[in-house]
């Protein structure tokens, strides 16, 4: 791990840090009680909660049948050495953030901040309408971690040779059209 990380991400992995050992995730898919998550699930619950804690938004919960159908796809696009999304995601009312990276390369905050990145070409607006740069796609991954109406969360990760596909999955599922997208403000109908 590289010691010359700017201050802000060495502040951010130093209060992630203390989360994760300040309580132990519980997985909550409102069943009975799950496992607690290993250290790999709890960061990259960590990642999106604090983005959200930022932007003044309630946590994710962390929900294992999404993660379980996070891990199916990333399995099966790792093992087809594919990319793109699930196109079951409308039937199933789950939204989804893929990456994919050289395997053995990234940790996992990484895999997230890939994600968290897009906040730079971010500006409030009726959704598909929110981004600096007029592509919706430079900030859909940001946007749906920070979708207000979006409560749970499960991300699992699959590898081949070569990569590693990480697939998150959201519910319920947020980029839907015609909505404004101002986390201060909150999610409104057009």
């Amino acid at each position: 791990m590289p010691s010359c990380l700017p201050p802000t991400i060495l502040l951010r992995r130093a209060v992630l840090a203390l989360l994760m050992a300040a309580t132990p995730a519980l997985a909550q898919d409102g069943a009975a009680p799950q496992r607690p998550l290993n250290s790999v699930e709890q960061t990259w619950l960590a990642e999106h909660n604090f983005e959200r804690d930022t932007m003044g938004l309630p946590p994710l919960r962390w929900n294992p049948s999404l993660a379980r159908d996070a891990r199916v796809w990333a399995e099966d696009l790792a093992a087809r050495r594919a990319f793109h999304h699930s196109p079951d995601l409308l039937r199933i009312r789950q939204g989804e953030n893929l990456w994919r990276g050289t395997a053995q390369r990234y940790e996992a905050w990484q895999m997230i901040d890939g994600f968290l990145d897009e906040r730079r070409h971010f500006r409030p607006g009726i959704f598909p309408d929110v981004s600096a740069t007029g592509r919706w796609s430079d900030v859909g991954h940001y946007t749906q971690i920070i979708w207000p109406e979006t409560q749970e969360v499960g991300c699992a990760i699959a590898a081949n040779a070569r990569d590693e596909v990480l697939v998150c999955r959201y519910w319920p599922a947020g980029n839907v059209l015609g909505y404004r997208l101002d986390p201060i403000q909150r999610l409104t109908r057009r």
